[in-house]
């Protein structure tokens, strides 16, 4: 029309250039027909329309998508098999005013993603999902993923999915739908130019219920596969719209924003109501640490039984109180008793990126097992406490200070094994001043109900403390140069 330019161009939400390979910078990954390129597009026109693409973070998990990060330029963010929503919600939660989007496949959400996407959805995450529906596993070659329709063949399949075998068909918003907390669930279409410019509405307006603080959204886009399928892109899009679309009807399936109950036991309050903050006055929200507190890294190992998850546990309890970032990762044989345990207890002024250590700055060894296996992994100039008077025959960390609690002992002596990771927990306060040791006393008393293990444990704190100041007067602890002090 006169006066009338149309202008086709890339969206500034996709880099300039693809650098996934040298030779072939300007295009994807996806074969011919594919609709991943076309919910790749929607999406980008609509992070830009909405202004959102400088806090917009992508997960793509294992699939079809799994470059995904090489076109967005967004934050980006790659995850384990069918683990999107976990992740998703994570960064949500953490970066609340980010716009997070899980993109994910069919044989990704809804076979081993399936209790991710239940429970984001039932927890009302405020996250987007975009999920690409093409009834089977298009990356590893065609077998039957939980949408295969019935009598459709697949390489596990080659005689068509059977309802008294296999069972039919899962339906993704149908059983979303069927929660009370979701917002936003609609089912739309790839195969023509109508049902494409309906999916944008709909992916724009699941993230338009981000932006707001709306709640949960999925978006359900039906998708040609014609390599796998093996037709051409033309016969696969019709495939789509007259067989896929009879299984899968499209429709919006959820609407409303849920209104859920206020829990009379705890109910919603401002932060000023949590506080406790009178009118008028100021809430700092800066958490106020102690200056005696420091950051550390801590792995705990012994065996099973003998508190070593306790042990950690009380050690980060006694960090949040403090006002400190804190981790706790726990790890455990089958056994109740006598199998391996050991945890690792990060206290930080600052956020932790993971819980997992490699090299510790201290270790707490409640057995010789122990301290042969991780006592070499004491990062340099680091700590090892030891529950024993001595150290084995054999055993060498030349990089680290080895500091010998006979923790058991004492505990037998005070009338009870139970309390010796007190004592042990004890030691390692005295001798890192990481915590002040009132702190262990007040998250004694909250964590144990029973009066007489209270005054054991108490009397734990002081054992350990005393023999740790003990020890450094009479100069019994080892340095990795090979003197005392």
């Amino acid at each position: 029309m006169e006066g009338y330019q149309v202008i086709h161009e890339k969206s500034p939400a996709f880099y300039t250039r693809y650098e996934r390979k040298a030779e072939m910078q300007n295009q994807t990954h996806y074969c011919p027909g594919c609709g991943h390129g076309v919910v790749h597009k929607l999406i980008a026109e609509a992070l830009t329309e909405l202004g959102v693409q400088d806090r917009a973070v992508l997960v793509s998990p294992v699939g079809c998508s799994v470059f995904a990060y090489y076109y967005f330029d967004v934050g980006n963010v790659q995850v384990a098999h069918g683990r999107a929503p976990a992740a998703a919600t994570a960064l949500k939660r953490a970066n609340p005013e980010s716009i997070v989007m899980a993109y994910q496949g069919d044989g990704d959400l809804a076979a081993i993603g399936t209790a991710e996407i239940i429970h984001a959805a039932n927890r009302g995450e405020n996250i987007c999902v975009f999920f690409v529906n093409n009834s089977i596993y298009g990356m590893t070659g065609g077998q039957m993923a939980p949408t295969t329709l019935v009598g459709q063949r697949s390489t596990t399949s080659p005689w068509g999915r059977r309802s008294h075998n296999e069972g039919l068909p899962i339906h993704v918003c149908e059983l979303l739908a069927a929660l009370e907390t979701p917002t936003y669930l609609e089912r739309v279409s790839l195969h023509d130019m109508k049902n494409i410019m309906k999916a944008k509405k709909a992916v724009k307006k699941a993230l338009q219920i981000q932006k707001d603080g709306g709640g949960f959204s999925l978006v359900e886009f039906l998708s040609p596969c014609p390599t796998i399928m093996k037709m051409d892109p033309v016969v696969c899009r019709k495939w789509v719209g007259e067989t896929l679309m009879k299984t899968f009807p499209l429709g919006v399936f959820r609407d409303h924003k849920p209104e859920l109950p206020v829990d009379a036991k705890f109910p919603h309050k401002t932060i000023a109501e949590a506080l406790e903050v009178a009118d008028g006055q100021t809430v700092d929200l800066v958490p106020r640490r102690h200056h005696h507190c420091r950051d550390l890294t801590v792995k705990m190992a012994g065996f099973g039984g003998q508190g070593i998850l306790l042990m950690g546990q009380l050690l980060a309890e006694m960090g949040l109180r403090e006002q400190m970032e804190v981790s706790w990762l726990p790890s455990y044989g089958p056994e109740m008793r006598s199998g391996s345990a050991h945890c690792h207890v990060i206290l930080s002024h600052d956020r932790i990126g993971s819980p997992l250590l490699s090299q510790p700055e201290v270790l707490v060894a409640m057995n010789e097992l122990s301290l042969h296996k991780f006592g070499p992994t004491v990062a340099s100039g680091g700590l090892i406490l030891y529950n024993s008077t001595k150290l084995p025959e054999g055993f060498s960390a030349p990089q680290a200070r080895v500091v010998c609690v006979p923790a058991s002992e004492i505990a037998d002596t005070m009338g009870s094994a139970k309390v010796a990771n007190v004592v042990m927990l004890a030691a390692l306060l005295e001798e890192t001043e990481c915590l002040p040791t009132e702190s262990a006393i007040a998250v004694l008393e909250e964590t144990v109900k029973n009066p007489k293990l209270l005054e054991l444990d108490k009397q734990a704190i002081a054992a350990g403390r005393d023999y740790v100041d003990t020890q450094i007067e009479v100069g019994a602890v080892s340095q990795p140069d090979g003197y005392s002090y």
